[in-house]
């Protein structure tokens, strides 16, 4: 536990780096009421730490802690934690959309994907109740074309840089077709190369993107169409970047591991995990090595 302190440590200097004018000078979000010891930076830092470490169980997470309390003497309680890191969820994105602008702020080619988020097996369906209060943020059924299976939960759809950094993501339904994203981006990105899979080929939103903001859409062509012409190789091997991105997200942060009971506990666990992998990026990108081996940036 003195290693993950240590590490905790590191990552709240990070946080309290890139907060200026999103907390105030005791790292809490201006609000009314009783000033809490343990800050709201305190709590962002401990979510993105204990995400950097595989360890997505807040339950056992806090019975680490509770056998040291001398290392951390304002530590909340299991309950506030959790409710107090939904509320923190703007800061903690606002960090991350920092640290990425100061890994590659001048990127001017990028990738675009979406993962499924599998909430529960299609024959526990019935029974996940999971979002069903709520239409709009409750699951749905959904196709995977890459892995061809049918699943039940959300979509992440997700644009990063050819380093490999994250710039900008949503969580979907997981019905909601991939052109769709495309809506949203023509909106945050602007003179601009952008390499998608076959899923995102529309000629009408080529067209759209290119007409409103500049930005070049790249896909392969299908070999049923008329105009087919082969992959260009560069564009290819550059579009692999966040598939390799959601490779990890999938293994060292486990994301399509689900122990949230509601869909703002889940959005907010995606968010922290894609924090903490923008922080293990940017302390590869200050410590000069290769910001992708995330693995073992901390140690």
């Amino acid at each position: 536990m003195h290693n993950f302190h240590a590490k905790y440590i590191k990552i709240l200097d990070i946080c309290k780096k890139f907060s200026k004018n999103l907390v105030n000078e005791l790292g809490n979000v201006p609000r009314r009421g009783v000033v809490p010891k343990f800050s709201d930076l305190e709590v962002i830092a401990l979510s993105l730490t204990a995400e950097s470490l595989s360890m997505d169980s807040e339950n056992c997470l806090f019975v680490r802690l509770n056998h040291h309390r001398d290392l951390f003497p304002n530590l909340i309680s299991r309950r506030q934690f959790n409710t107090r890191r939904k509320l923190t969820i703007p800061v903690c994105n606002a960090i991350r959309e920092r640290m990425a602008d100061e890994i590659d702020g001048g990127e001017s080619f990028f990738c675009i994907d979406s993962k499924p988020i599998e909430v529960c097996r299609i024959a526990r369906s019935s029974r996940c109740r999971l979002g069903k209060s709520d239409y709009e943020t409750a699951p749905s059924f959904g196709f995977c074309a890459s892995q061809n299976t049918h699943y039940y939960g959300y979509k992440l759809h997700a644009v990063c840089g050819l380093s490999g950094v994250i710039h900008s993501f949503d969580v979907t339904k997981a019905n909601v077709h991939d052109i769709n994203y495309l809506k949203d981006v023509k909106y945050e990105y602007h003179d601009c190369s952008i390499f998608g899979d076959r899923g995102y080929i529309s000629a009408s939103m080529q067209l759209d993107l290119f007409e409103s903001a500049n930005i070049r859409l790249e896909v392969p062509y299908r070999l049923n169409q008329k105009d087919w012409k082969p992959t260009f190789i560069p564009f290819a091997k550059a579009r692999k970047r966040i598939e390799t991105d959601f490779s990890q997200f999938a293994g060292q942060f486990m994301l399509n591991r689900n122990f949230a009971k509601q869909p703002t506990g889940l959005f907010a666990r995606i968010v922290s995990k894609i924090a903490s992998f923008t922080t293990l990026q940017y302390v590869n990108y200050l410590s000069g090595r290769p910001i992708g081996h995330v693995k073992y940036a901390l140690d």
